[in-house]
């Protein structure tokens, strides 16, 4: 719960200068933002080029490839946020966190919700799987198999209902919270209102 706002007592004991001035705090650090601007974009490159644009969704593929990497590194020595250390506290809570949700019970935590975190590990979990297989059928071992091809394209499909479910989850977590959670991904800092 440390990571949750309703942990924050301070900044309701201060003067209301000061609690005007702590209503933001920074949460996601600039290489973590640009890793998650940059990987929605190489995705979806990815899926409007196969076969049309070979040689493209294959550069796009390898730099999923290179962002999961750069993100798995920066899970361990990134900033507070970025860094994998409450994931599996998060993943134990999510079934009642999601449970809670039908009621519009959404809790205020600082960095990724539960249902988030869930939702990182499975978009992680399907890129890599994506990827790997996408790498491996251009190989003269793999290519044509049918089990690399089907495994990539169902993947690849997982990775885009992901993506969706990803962004609806955005738009109801915002509405229910009322507050811009884009903007926050863009500017790194997140809004600390009463809710």
């Amino acid at each position: 719960m440390s990571e949750t706002v309703h942990g924050l007592r301070d900044a309701s004991t201060a003067a209301p200068a000061q609690r005007t001035a702590s209503r933001t705090v920074q949460v996601w650090d600039l290489p973590l933002r640009l890793w998650h601007w940059a990987l929605a974009v190489l995705v979806l490159i990815a899926w409007l080029t196969p076969s049309a644009y070979d040689r493209l969704h294959r550069l796009s593929g390898y730099a999923v490839i290179a962002l999961l990497a750069f993100r798995l590194v920066w899970g361990f020595a990134g900033t507070r946020y970025s860094r994998f250390s409450k994931l599996g506290v998060r993943l134990r809570a999510a079934p009642r966190y999601i449970w809670n949700l039908r009621r519009g019970i959404t809790g205020r935590y600082i960095g990724l919700n539960p249902a988030g975190t869930i939702m990182l590990v499975a978009l992680l979990l399907s890129l890599a799987v994506s990827t790997i297989t996408g790498a491996m059928s251009v190989t003269v071992t793999f290519f044509g198999v049918w089990w690399v091809e089907d495994t990539h394209a169902y993947a690849s499909d997982a990775v885009i209902i992901l993506a969706g479910l990803h962004v609806l989850g955005v738009v109801v977590m915002a509405i229910l919270q009322r507050q811009n959670l884009v903007r926050a991904m863009f500017s790194g800092r997140k809004h600390l209102g009463h809710h």
